[in-house]
């Protein structure tokens, strides 16, 4: 018997390999325009949050796509769910720490945008959670 695919799990994966996608270009530019920032500044300029806020951005968005991949990949074996929640966990973790940096950064902490950035990889928690009661049941 053939097990059933978890559609919430697929779904959100299908959006989080979208969105990781997308940032990985963005943070691949972000980077590249730091490095270009740091060479027109020279050497007395100290980018060092800006270098690190660009690295945060394409990690996060390494980490989501991995994340969305297990997502898709899993959804029809709940057996691997716990492996989908330690990825869903990270992608938040990630969300938070970029919020934090903006807000050490000089920018103004938002609560809308925390919780945006939130809103995916809790939902994405939510589908790998009831996979893993299907693996329990």
């Amino acid at each position: 018997m053939e097990k059933k695919s978890n559609g919430f799990l697929k779904v959100t994966g299908i959006l989080m390999i979208i969105g990781g996608g997308i940032g990985i270009i963005i943070g691949v530019i972000a980077v590249l325009g730091v490095g270009l920032l740091a060479a027109a500044l020279g050497a007395e300029a100290s980018l060092g949050l800006l270098t690190f806020a660009a690295v945060l951005s394409l990690v996060g968005s390494a980490v989501s796509l991995t994340a969305g991949i297990l997502g898709v990949a899993n959804a029809a074996k709940p057996e691997r769910a716990t492996v989908c929640i330690v990825f869903g966990i990270l992608t938040a973790v990630l969300s938070v720490l970029g919020n934090v940096l903006t807000a050490a950064g000089g920018g103004s902490f938002s609560v809308v945008n925390l919780i945006l950035g939130l809103v995916l990889p809790v939902l994405y928690l939510i589908g790998a959670f009831q996979n893993k009661k299907k693996a329990v049941a």
